[in-house]
């Protein structure tokens, strides 16, 4: 008996099939599931938007499966690793499998977005594939350590992992760069100094305005400010613990000192991060607005997370002009409620920032965000968030009513498709 995929590629199903084939409801296994929806979406016209809506909400644990899988179909291998259609989650288990060709790798590695760049320098097989690293090279996303990194290691042979941008982060800045040719393009120093002058140019006047204003954080550094946030409500880790009674052990005693173990290693971890936070804050606190605005540009990760947080505009701002700022940090500030409004308005305007969905969802779902940005958004949400974000009593009214309305409309012109 042949398959439904076969059949639906045959063209040999009613029409109130493929309806339902479109939107995931045929009683066959999850991956074959997953074959005919990519089958709909890039063959069939009639219904083959309401197969990349569901193909976008399709459970992450089958959607991973078939991303792993040897015996998956190329046409859904490469649906998937589509930038269009890229889910973040199921890259890891795309780039190591190995019924995806190099050669569909390497077209997608010269123009990946940072996210998936990070993901292919932490890749086994991208590391070991001098024709994906080739063409990762001239990708505009990489850092300048990166570039240098993957240049010399194709010069030198496939070898040792290229150093990715949490490596980086890692080094200080005072440790020595790698030793470049005379033909090499400019060290990352040379970029960071160069964005570093350009936005001092353009913001002269805010920085003289500015320059005696010293740092003072948009609210507290334990509040929960939302999904996706870097700084969780936690307990605090100098409260007191209370002393265990006396006499003998109860049955629950070994369950209870393992979770009494856990909890001591959370609190040691948090605390490591507090003091190293603490020395970021002293050092940002003696800085005037010009040394704020350097660390904002040229700074680590953690000193990021912080200047994206400072009450003075023109400092903030500087961190989302950072060439060293990620998609992934920007998630993050996007969910925030403790940054400046303009910081909320700022990212959008980078045409970088608004092609990473994960962005663009966040602004949306942030209550801090403007209404007019999230009204400008949310046209770009999925069904399913659309559906979420008109729940959501967080948001305003009027951010609510049109989450609703652009719902019924997707919904019902999917029912007329």
């Amino acid at each position: 008996m042949p398959r439904m995929i076969d059949l639906i590629r045959a063209s040999a199903v009613p029409s109130n099939l493929m309806q339902s084939a479109a939107r995931g409801a045929l009683a066959v296994p999850p991956q074959e599931m997953i074959e005919i929806l990519v089958h709909l979406a890039v063959h069939n016209k009639v219904f083959g938007d309401q197969a990349r809506l569901t193909l976008a909400g399709w459970d992450e644990v089958s959607s991973r499966a078939a991303a792993s899988a040897p015996n998956t179909s190329k046409e859904v291998l490469q649906y998937f690793i589509a930038s269009e259609n890229l889910r973040p989650a199921l890259l890891p288990a795309l780039l190591e499998n190995p019924s995806l060709d190099e050669a569909t790798l390497a077209e997608a590695a010269s123009s990946a977005s940072r996210e998936v760049v990070e993901a292919m320098l932490k890749s086994g097989r991208i590391n070991h594939s001098e024709k994906i690293l080739s063409s990762l090279s001239s990708n505009p996303n990489l850092t300048g350590i990166e570039t240098t990194n993957i240049k010399n290691k194709l010069a030198s042979g496939i070898a040792a992992p290229v150093n990715s941008q949490a490596e980086e982060e890692r080094v200080d800045e005072d440790d020595v760069m790698p030793e470049m040719q005379a033909d090499e393009p400019a060290g990352p120093e040379d970029v960071l100094d160069e964005a570093l002058m350009a936005y001092f140019a353009e913001h002269e006047k805010e920085i003289t305005a500015n320059q005696d204003k010293p740092f003072q954080p948009i609210g507290s550094f334990h509040e929960n400010v939302g999904p996706g946030s870097e700084e969780p409500l936690a307990a605090d880790p100098e409260a007191p613990i209370a002393a265990a009674p006396t006499g003998a052990p109860s049955p629950a005693a070994p369950a209870a000192a393992t979770t009494a173990a856990a909890t001591g290693v959370k609190k040691a971890a948090l605390v490591k991060k507090d003091e190293g936070r603490g020395s970021a804050l002293q050092k940002i606190s003696k800085l005037d607005v010009k040394g704020r605005i350097q660390l904002a540009m040229k700074g680590t990760k953690e000193e990021r997370s912080i200047l994206v947080r400072d009450g003075t505009k023109v400092v903030a701002l500087a961190v989302l002009d950072s060439p060293k700022i990620t998609d992934s940090e920007v998630e993050k500030f996007a969910s925030q409620r403790n940054v400046l409004e303009s910081v909320l308005r700022g990212i959008p305007l980078k045409r970088r920032f608004m092609k990473h969905y994960g962005i663009v969802r966040n602004l949306v779902f942030n209550p801090r965000t403007p209404i007019d940005v999230s009204i400008t958004l949310i046209k770009n949400l999925l069904v399913q968030d659309l559906k979420n974000l008109s729940g959501n009593k967080e948001v305003s009214e009027t951010v609510r009513k049109s989450a609703l309305r652009l719902f019924k409309q997707k919904v019902d012109t999917s029912k007329r498709d």
